[in-house]
């Protein structure tokens, strides 16, 4: 199995950036399709960004397009997830998660796909 720690998040203004890091050790991230996921308060965790198992294909989630960049460096087994011009509603628990199962060119967007789970770093963005 793996294990998945988040590392980056933190208080900053609206329109501001932050960049999370998700270090994996354990089995290597080739093993699994890998993804963002956050959770606000009183709401259902949320599919941020993923990849399909090979890492050649990202998706993302329509409410950060075009602001958010996940990307990973195979390398160093961390997944990292770029976030600019950020809005108070992107405050939120944000997770990494690995789905073992997923074969397919496509990352799943279902928190329940997915495995293994690291423990969430708080973001928290002012207005």
């Amino acid at each position: 199995q793996v294990q998945l720690v988040e590392s980056g998040g933190g208080l900053v203004q609206a329109g501001g950036s932050l960049r999370l890091s998700c270090a994996a050790s354990g089995r290597t991230f080739s093993s699994y399709a890998l993804g963002w996921f956050r959770q606000a308060p009183g709401k259902e965790r949320e599919f941020v960004a993923g990849f399909s198992r090979s890492g050649t294909f990202t998706s993302y989630g329509d409410s950060v397009k075009g602001r958010f960049t996940a990307s990973l460096d195979n390398a160093k087994n961390t997944l990292y997830l770029q976030m600019n011009s950020l809005k108070p509603e992107d405050t939120a628990v944000y997770y990494c998660a690995a789905d073992r199962l997923n074969y397919g060119y496509r990352p799943r967007t279902e928190a329940n796909d997915y495995d293994y789970w690291g423990q969430g770093t708080q973001v928290t963005v002012s207005s």
